[in-house]
């Protein structure tokens, strides 16, 4: 695991500057402790942080191909590298180390840059290749690993965060308005956007190529839905021996290892696998709450007394506040996702024990977790109701409860629920991932903002994602929209930022991709049948786990922010929300925020995401644009 860094001028005459370089892989000295290295060649400069995991001796990286002609630095991991390699050097191929890293570098010699179809892992890397003077930048399939670039046509600048291109000259940081839109919106910037509009991030099975002072970019990968054959107990075997495999392939590794446990079926399924695969107790690491609707760590205690494994946990005080300012500064732009202080809290627990750690992330996405997949059967019913009754009186009824300090609780999804219906149809399938209305931007954002927000883009980006996946059902049309949005820009952002500012590795057997493939081509009713979510995973691990754990309901990995934002974080709310800070800006109106804050302090709204995300703008803003 790494972080890595480059620029390649596109006037040949110009040389890169040693300093240049060091000063952005300096940014990423958490992504990568072990470790650094530099490849200058004239107008070209690959650099890197590394963090040992596999092969720790001979792994330094740039890495090369045997004449030097090629060159790579590279994030992430391969897990079929020792098959890859094999078959390679069968081709003939010369190996002088035993990393995964030099195998991309054989396999691109081999089969250009279609290699990353030979690649089954999470992945970032940048390959010079001097025979033809082209760089080659590639991500992997889902998007677990990030990647960002900035090209001016005078060179291109690219990084594995944006603070490292931002210690390149004359990048411009000048807000991108639309990201800006899209993150109060649904509290994360999808990719391509950055919160600079001069910077992109590559996207999730892209690939980019620079050459002849041009760049162009391409999809190599996509999730296409197709019908399985078999019935549902040769599919739960498939699935079974499918996640099992993912699970070996990511228990390679040179350092100690272990796994996030919640207690929620997708962490505990691969505590289980790893317990089966492994010759000694896995590891595991849970954080839990003072607030027992939000305390989830009796289902995770079940599962680790379940498989013996050695456990570890921390109770979260909401002194945690004192983190907010560098956890935003790790996240180098804005993402309003509260699960951050958890995530950063359990990876800074696991890394005092392991390197390296097994996740459950890309479960609820692939196989039907979430409540919302539910909640949009649930409403294609209420649209058998009188308009009236929809769109006036449920509403007015459901706006008259008070929201409930429970981090879910009847009253808080019914509102959720009810709220949704007032988006345009073709957003309804967010509902529980929008947090501003068309109406409540007209209230908060500036007359300025307002008229250079293209609100239409924002939300096109996301419903675009349905007519994308073929003939598919409505319930993958849903998944796969969330893969590319929700899953790839939100929680693994999330996860990937939080666990390397501990310079922890977090790996993800679900969204190894012929899993994804799996779940892409199974018929929906094994997936939600009924109103039971996950029905195929569970009946595949049902003689495997303890049936607590299979009969809970979602919850989700949250904070109590709401009641935070009332007591422990409402003097710093009050700081970077105030008036006077707020009209200096002149981003926003004053006097909605105020009503935002004053609303959520009486009980009459839970406001937590509306307020929470602006104050995420505000520090954001305070670290990187002053």
């Amino acid at each position: 695991m790494c972080g890595i860094a480059g620029i390649v001028y596109t006037d040949r005459d110009r040389p890169v500057a040693i300093d240049d370089l060091k000063r952005m892989c300096g940014t990423l000295i958490h992504r990568g402790p072990d470790d650094e290295g530099f490849l200058i060649k004239g107008h070209v400069g690959l650099g890197m942080r590394r963090l040992n995991v596999i092969d720790l001796v001979t792994g330094h990286q740039p890495i090369s191909n045997e004449d030097g002609s090629i060159w790579i630095v590279f994030n992430g991991e391969i897990y079929n590298y020792p098959e890859l390699r094999r078959d390679l050097e069968r081709k003939g191929h010369k190996f002088s180390t035993h990393t995964d890293t030099e195998t991309i570098v054989h396999a691109y010699e081999e089969y250009g840059e279609d290699c990353v179809t030979k690649l089954n892992g999470m992945f970032a890397f940048a390959i010079w290749d001097g025979r033809c003077e082209k760089l080659f930048l590639a991500r992997d399939r889902i998007g677990v690993k990030p990647l960002y670039y900035f090209f001016n046509n005078r060179y291109l600048a690219f990084g594995s965060e944006l603070k490292a291109i931002l210690e390149c000259r004359h990048v411009p940081r000048a807000i991108d308005r639309q990201a800006l839109d899209a993150f109060l919106t649904f509290e994360y910037i999808p990719a391509p956007l950055s919160i600079f509009s001069a910077v992109k991030k590559l996207l999730p099975g892209h690939l980019l190529v620079l050459q002849n002072g041009k760049v162009s970019t391409r999809q190599y990968w996509d999730l296409q839905f197709n019908r399985l054959a078999g019935d549902e107990p040769e599919l739960s075997q498939a699935l079974y021996d499918l996640l099992k495999d993912a699970v070996r392939m990511r228990l390679i590794s040179d350092v100690p290892l272990g796994a996030f446990l919640s207690g929620g079926i997708d962490s505990s399924s691969i505590v289980c696998l790893m317990s089966e695969l492994m010759d000694r107790p896995v590891k595991t690491f849970s954080i839990g709450f003072d607030d027992p609707s939000y305390n989830e760590l009796e289902y995770a205690r079940t599962v680790a007394k379940y498989f013996g494994t050695d456990h570890h946990e921390l109770t979260i005080q909401p002194d945690i506040i004192n983190l907010v300012s560098d956890l935003i500064r790790h996240l180098d732009e804005p993402l309003a996702d509260v699960s951050i202080f958890p995530t950063y809290l359990v990876s800074k627990l696991a890394r005092e024990h392991v390197t390296v750690v097994l996740s459950g992330d890309g479960g609820d996405e692939l196989f039907g977790g979430y409540e919302w997949y539910v909640a949009d059967k649930i409403a294609g019913y209420c649209h058998l109701l009188p308009a009236a009754v929809r769109n006036r009186w449920l509403p007015a009824m459901v706006g008259l409860l008070p929201p409930s300090p429970r981090k879910k609780g009847a009253i808080n999804k019914l509102k959720r629920f009810v709220e949704g219906s007032a988006l345009p149809e073709e957003l309804r399938h967010f509902r529980w991932s929008t947090f501003l209305t068309e109406a409540s931007k007209q209230n908060l954002y500036s007359e300025e903002l307002n008229q250079s927000v293209n609100h239409h883009d924002t939300c096109s980006r996301f419903t675009a994602y349905f007519d994308n996946c073929g003939e598919a059902d409505s319930i993958w049309r849903e998944q796969f929209a969330d893969v590319k949005t929700y899953l790839a820009d939100d929680i693994l952002v999330k996860v990937d930022r939080m666990s390397m500012a501990n310079s922890l590795e977090a790996r993800t057997p679900y969204l190894d991709y012929r899993v994804a493939e799996f779940a892409a081509s199974l018929p929906s009713g094994l997936k939600l049948k009924g109103l039971q979510t996950k029905y195929l995973l569970k009946r595949c691990m049902e003689a495997r786990l303890p049936p607590s754990i299979l009969k809970r309901k979602k919850e989700g990995f949250s904070i109590p922010m709401k009641n935070w934002l009332q007591h422990e974080l409402r003097p710093m709310m009050e700081e970077v929300l105030s008036p006077c800070r707020i009209k200096k800006e002149g981003l926003f109106n004053s006097a909605y925020v105020e009503k935002l804050k004053a609303d959520h302090f009486n009980g009459v709204a839970n406001n937590s995401h509306q307020l929470w995300s602006l104050m995420v703008f505000e520090i954001w803003r305070d670290n990187y644009l002053k």
